[in-house]
């Protein structure tokens, strides 16, 4: 179920970024040590009171300047010396002259120094002579002192103020914005229909606006704010197995596409809650593919991120990841379409759900193994496969059960070298069908990543592998098995540039051969640009 807010939310989104900005740069502000200026106590009740300075600050060139065989520099600068006071801005190396604010500022900093030590109960650590000093000086620079301390109670006062209108002193934000060029090579859709592919040149934006906010720091519920607007491949080319990672159009309305809580018991159980966009794969520890998972760093094919098992499940759920030690894990989660939980007709029980166990091993540092079970109802159609794999029962069947099997594996060969893949199998029953038919259904991939390629940071990504099909199946269609005679081959290979810290540009190739394992279908060709900035 998608919540939708208009454009305008969206504005409030990145006004509410700009303001977690600007309070963080006050609060670098506020740290400086003008804030400690504390006249009175070294020169007693002397009245240094200038109203008209606090609103009015002469020009540079109106200022006098202090050289560096004036007194008052030879006397302050032996001053700081004596007392170990750091120079704010080394206002005395070399034969620097300076103006009176700038003198004002490191006798800020020493009469602040000089008023810890006597606070402390240190107050023969100081010369008589020396408060003398102090006190000429301070008559002397009066005036830029008192502005000085004008200035830094209107910043307190801003700091405040940004602080009383934040949204919360618990929440950070990080985002991502996304643009993509992508185009389809010609030639006809594989969807049986006879239509020839649309293969114009398309530019298409995707972002995201993660709200973490912590309790206890060490829970997180996080809000996410989505909107896009990235053309529908699978509808382009006729068929799931040309489905890009990153695809998906609201019309660039915003819209709640995440919203979960996750919160610790104790120091080996997680806990997390789906109330929107919760999947699968959100709730166990690994999918083990960790350099092409991610949609907006990692493959450009949706087939090529994880085992497509995982996708048996979308919505509102529970999971649970308990840790038997730092080498073994247990996952189990539960989800349920979230459009159909909050109708009591359906809730929890009778509609589409997914329910996941899987046991992760890691036997080595460099080694990761993963043994998953999935039960699902209604919930066959993992976008990736054949329309045959997505449903083996020709639409005829209303209650299909599936228990899929999961095997995945990653191997870091060495520093700069990655190897994962998976094997998938399931099998599916119409219930509801005579003699309760079944579909077995098999997909594998092998991933290989190349690390710092070019750069610190960037990823050459090859995927190769056989998105689901149905290779056997006791339904019938017209007397013959409803199955997929062909085998098709998907070939993947992006390189991810990382120009910057928050900056990657992703060329990338997707090749599959017997589109939906049909021999009578053209090779689907797509090439995409993917550019995602983050921060």
């Amino acid at each position: 179920m998608i919540w939708y807010f208009g454009k305008q939310s969206f504005l409030l989104a990145i006004a509410t970024m700009l303001l977690l900005t600007a309070k963080t740069l006050a609060s670098e502000v506020d740290e400086r040590s003008y804030s400690s200026i504390s006249i009175p106590s070294v020169f007693g009740n002397q009245n240094l009171n200038h109203a008209d300075s606090l609103t009015q600050i002469n020009a540079v060139s109106d200022l006098a300047e202090i050289r560096p065989g004036d007194w008052e520099a030879q006397y302050l600068q032996s001053l700081m010396q004596r007392y170990g006071v750091t120079e704010t801005d080394n206002t005395f190396d070399g034969n620097q002259v300076m103006t009176r604010y700038e003198f004002a500022i490191n006798l800020a900093a020493t009469i602040n120094h000089i008023n810890k030590l006597l606070l402390a109960g240190n107050s023969q650590l100081i010369a008589q002579e020396d408060l003398e000093t102090l006190k000429r000086l301070g008559t002397e620079f009066a005036q830029e002192l008192e502005i000085l301390q004008g200035r830094v109670k209107r910043l307190e006062a801003d700091v405040r103020l940004l602080e009383a209108q934040q949204f919360s002193t618990t929440t950070k934000l990080d985002g991502e914005v996304l643009f993509a060029v992508a185009a389809v090579a010609s030639g006809d859709k594989a969807d049986n229909s006879g239509d020839r592919i649309a293969n114009n040149l398309t530019f298409s934006n995707r972002v995201r606006l993660n709200f973490d906010t912590s309790f206890t720091g060490k829970d997180r519920l996080r809000t996410r704010l989505q909107a896009r607007n990235v053309p529908e491949f699978d509808e382009v080319t006729g068929t799931d197995m040309g489905r890009l990672a990153f695809q998906g159009d609201s019309s660039n309305e915003v819209e709640i596409s995440l919203l979960e809580y996750r919160f610790p018991i104790g120091e080996q159980v997680m806990v997390y809650l789906e109330a929107v966009g919760g999947d699968l794969d959100d709730v166990v520890v690994d999918t083990l593919n960790p350099y092409l998972s991610g949609s907006g760093s990692g493959s450009i094919s949706r087939f090529a991120q994880r085992n497509p098992i995982y996708r048996q499940g979308e919505g509102a759920g529970v999971g649970i990841i308990y840790n038997f030690s730092n080498s073994l894990s247990l996952s189990l989660g539960y989800v349920a379409d979230d459009a159909e939980v909050n109708d009591p007709k359906i809730g929890f029980a009778k509609g589409k759900y997914g329910a996941i166990a899987q046991l992760t091993l890691q036997p080595s540092k460099n080694t990761g193994i993963g043994l998953t079970y999935i039960r699902s109802y209604n919930n066959q159609d993992t976008g990736t496969g054949s329309r045959r794999a997505n449903d083996p029962f020709n639409d005829e069947s209303d209650a299909i059960t599936a228990d899929s099997f999961g095997l995945e594996t990653a191997i870091a060969l060495n520093s700069n070298l990655n190897l994962a893949g998976w094997v998938g199998f399931t099998l599916a029953t119409a219930e509801d069908l005579p003699n309760n038919p079944m579909a077995n259904i098999v997909n594998w991939a092998l991933t290989l990543a190349l690390i710092d390629v070019g750069t610190e940071g960037s990823i050459v990504g090859i995927a190769i592998g056989q998105p689901p099909k149905v290779t056997s199946n006791d339904f019938e269609v017209a007397g013959e098995a409803y199955k997929d005679e062909d085998s098709s081959w998907h070939l993947e290979a992006f390189w991810r540039y990382q120009a910057s810290d928050n900056i990657a540009i992703t060329p990338g190739l997707l090749v599959v051969t017997n589109p939906e394992s049909d021999r009578d279908n053209n090779t689907i060709y797509i090439g995409t640009i993917r550019t995602t900035f983050s921060f």
